[in-house]
């Protein structure tokens, strides 16, 4: 019986290595990626972390990114280890040069920190989307090509822009209830695969009945 990809495989699209699992590829214990979860680059699909940005292991904040999300090449992810100290005349980093300089260190606590940047599941990232730290990037959401993210999205709302805005919701707010209830992409690999038409579909009936 088959049950659609192998979630282990880096390559499930055989002859086409642009399409990346990149759960089987990812290396750094901070970035943490769901089964199903793929990056598009004809240049290299296997490299995503080239795409995560001043994630330095010292500042501790992760990226987390759930099942079934579709990243298009070049989706960018700033982390936390991109801000300055921001309260003081200059924003210049003068104590990473030394020599003296490392007077001027801030404290921790004088660094913006805005936390965990998470992408939930079922998203889709347009090509060269630019995510900024601690962003939160909800179930079901579309975010548009070249978008600059600053704030977080909606579950099943489509975001585009610089910086991104609402486009519009994809349902009713009863049905993006309903959706984030079912949670579909939590079952079994096998329930998937009997539902797939209903998962692809937008009957949230038929959906709630699922066996």
């Amino acid at each position: 019986m088959l049950y659609g990809a192998d979630p282990k495989d880096k390559h499930p699209m055989k002859g086409f290595p642009q399409i990346c699992f990149i759960k089987n590829t990812v290396s750094k214990p901070n970035i943490i990626i769901g089964d199903y979860t793929y990056y598009d680059d004809p240049e290299d699909s296997e490299d995503f972390e080239r795409n995560v940005l001043y994630h330095f292991p010292f500042i501790g904040d992760q990226l987390i990114i759930g099942k079934f999300c579709a990243l298009a090449r070049g989706v960018t992810f700033i982390m936390n280890g991109a801000n300055h100290k921001l309260d003081g005349f200059s924003t210049y980093p003068f104590q990473i040069f030394g020599n003296g300089w490392e007077k001027a260190t801030p404290q921790p606590e004088a660094l913006p920190y805005k936390g965990n940047t998470i992408i939930g599941n079922d998203v889709w990232l347009g090509y060269e989307t630019v995510i900024m730290p601690g962003v939160q990037v909800r179930d079901g959401a579309i975010v548009a090509a070249k978008s600059v993210v600053v704030s977080d999205v909606p579950p099943y709302t489509i975001f585009g822009g610089n910086p991104a805005k609402c486009i519009r919701q994809r349902f009713d707010d009863q049905v993006i209830r309903s959706l984030l209830e079912i949670a579909w992409w939590h079952w079994d690999i096998e329930k998937i695969t009997r539902n797939l038409e209903t998962i692809v579909a937008a009957d949230i009936e038929a959906l709630r009945h699922c066996e």
